[in-house]
């Protein structure tokens, strides 16, 4: 059995991953979470996302290699059980830091959540969110009617930020995008790109009449009054991709994907 130095191993609890783990214990051996320098994970995207919500909960944030045993796989590696120690060791890094949601519901509960991808508003009825919209603490459009809007990432912005339509942002762009999602009034508004120091700020209009949720990633906070969302500086994630994965490639190819 070969020694894989320093790293913790964590599956999906789907049993292909769970499969997949245990061919890996029987050919390397890994250290407690606890003890581990970095992680290797197997499951899909949502997956990778869980892996790293857990670990901005803790207080050591830990690089990650994923092994892709989901379905679309972006933020994943291939599945491969041989040959792991020298994928590691040539792995490239790519650094990213998370959006912060600061949301307060109407009855005053204010919650904050990380978001790797991105923070979404939803309407949570038939009837059409209204919302007031600011960026760098001004008012830029006072009145949004749209089943809701986004913030994302350039990580996250070839997920539910492109299937609504929203810009594909290289990593290295350093900007954020905001999207509409069915927009209904102004009409023919497709959105904004936007430095990523900006704090973008939605304030929902007639709340309890037009009630709307707040996503960050897989966190959903209910009839939310206003939401905050901005890049957080002080919290970096670090993923590791074979030299072949390259993920800057992956993200402006995915333009061309009819």
């Amino acid at each position: 059995m070969t020694a894989v130095d320093g790293f913790a191993l964590v599956a999906s609890p789907v049993d292909v991953a769970q499969d997949a783990a245990r061919q890996l214990q029987e050919l390397y051996e890994f250290v407690p979470i606890e003890e581990a320098d970095a992680v290797i994970a197997l499951g899909g995207d949502g997956f990778m996302l869980q892996t790293l919500h857990d670990m901005l909960g803790n207080q050591r944030i830990r690089p990650v290699f994923g092994m892709n045993l989901g379905t679309v796989g972006f933020l994943m590696n291939e599945w491969r059980p041989g040959d792991l120690r020298e994928r590691i060791s040539g792995a490239k890094s790519f650094k990213m830091s998370p959006l912060r949601m600061d949301a307060e519901t109407v009855g005053g509960e204010r919650i904050s959540s990380p978001a790797i991808n991105e923070v979404s508003l939803l309407r949570e009825t038939r009837q059409t969110a209204k919302l007031e919209v600011s960026a760098g603490g001004n008012v830029v459009m006072e009145e949004l009617f749209c089943d809701g809007v986004l913030v994302a990432t350039p990580a996250g912005s070839t997920a539910y930020n492109f299937s609504a339509r929203g810009p594909i942002l290289p990593l290295d762009s350093k900007m954020i995008a905001l999207t509409p999602i069915s927009p209904f009034r102004p009409r023919r508004w497709n959105g904004a790109i936007l430095p990523e120091k900006t704090a973008v700020r939605f304030r929902v209009l007639e709340p309890v009449k037009r009630p709307v949720s707040a996503v960050a990633d897989q966190l959903e906070v209910r009839d939310v009054a206003s939401v905050e969302v901005q890049l957080d500086p002080d919290l970096s994630l670090t993923l590791m991709f074979d030299p072949e994965h390259a993920l800057d490639e992956r993200i402006a190819m995915e333009q061309f994907i009819v």
